[in-house]
């Protein structure tokens, strides 16, 4: 990744969607020729100047304190993922990353799933859990997981990555009736991770292939949004069970940096835990019994 480059579109796309109402700046007489606040306007709301607010915007993010990273997220109104986006593009325009170093599972090819952690994910067979990586490859998942995202996990090849099976397998417009706010979620996540890891090869290729074969993925991915999606819901169409809503979250493991766990849970007493029920029952007991509930559910 250019990290001049997305940082000067990153704060000129910030810049723009502030109108001068939102931030208190006095409006003169006649036509504004860019949308949002001037340059001048967001350099005095942060408190320095004019002059060192357009080096700062053109990308070039080297030396810039801390303080003044703090008061330019203020004056553009960044949220927490924002402003942690912020700070890891002037990390990576110091020549440091935002991410621990070494650590245990961590191979030439990226990190792995230890055995432990393997042996966690099982033992937590009442629960959907699936263990991936930041390039959103599939690395792990235990037998409720792999059947409740049965693209992911063909029996006949290998896990798919994440983000490719999104925007590329249009499978995955029928899996998900909310298609186009998990997908732009899944852009706005992924930007956040590119500004953590600006020269990770595998990670500017798989952004590459998004860019090439999706057109939504290049229309999101230039709006320069980033969102942390570390818990939430989700919506989708299970071949098997019908529709279902489960919450989710992803957690990381410290000793494994770039591994996460996302871990599915339904709202007990409603039609979604019973329908997570019968797909337990299904994985439990894959006989004619498990299947004529399913029948019977659908």
């Amino acid at each position: 990744m250019d990290t001049r480059r997305e940082a000067a579109q990153f704060l000129t796309t910030a810049r723009g969607r502030i109108s001068p109402e939102q931030a208190g700046v006095p409006v003169s007489g006649g036509q504004r020729r860019v949308p949002g606040l001037r340059r001048e306007e967001i350099a005095e709301l942060a408190g320095v100047s004019t002059a060192y607010y357009t080096r700062i915007e053109r990308g070039d993010l080297r030396g810039v304190s801390d303080s003044v990273l703090e008061s330019l997220a203020r004056a553009l109104r960044l949220d927490r993922a924002e402003r942690a986006h912020l700070q890891d593009l002037a990390r990576a325009a110091a020549g440091r990353s935002g991410l621990p170093e070494g650590g245990e599972g961590t191979g030439d090819q990226g990190p792995v799933v230890p055995p432990r952690v393997h042996q966690l994910i099982e033992t937590m067979g009442d629960v959907p859990v699936i263990a991936g990586n930041h390039l959103r490859d599939s690395l792990a998942a235990n037998a409720l997981g792999r059947a409740l995202f049965p693209d992911l996990f063909p029996e006949d090849g290998p896990a798919l990555n994440t983000a490719e099976y999104m925007f590329l397998d249009e499978r995955a417009r029928r899996f998900y009736p909310d298609w186009e706010t998990t997908a732009r979620n899944a852009v706005s996540n992924l930007r956040l991770t590119a500004g953590r890891r600006p020269g990770d090869p595998d990670l500017r290729a798989l952004i590459e292939r998004l860019r090439a074969g999706s057109s939504e993925f290049r229309t999101w991915w230039d709006g320069h949004t980033v969102r942390v999606h570390d818990h939430g819901t989700k919506t989708i169409d299970h071949p098997q069970v019908g529709r279902l809503t489960l919450s989710y979250e992803v957690l990381d493991i410290p000793s494994v940096p770039g591994v996460t766990l996302a871990s599915y849970l339904a709202e007990p007493g409603t039609p979604d835990a019973d329908a997570l029920d019968l797909l337990r029952n299904l994985v439990s007991n894959p006989g004619p019994r498990a299947v004529a509930d399913v029948a019977q559910h659908g």
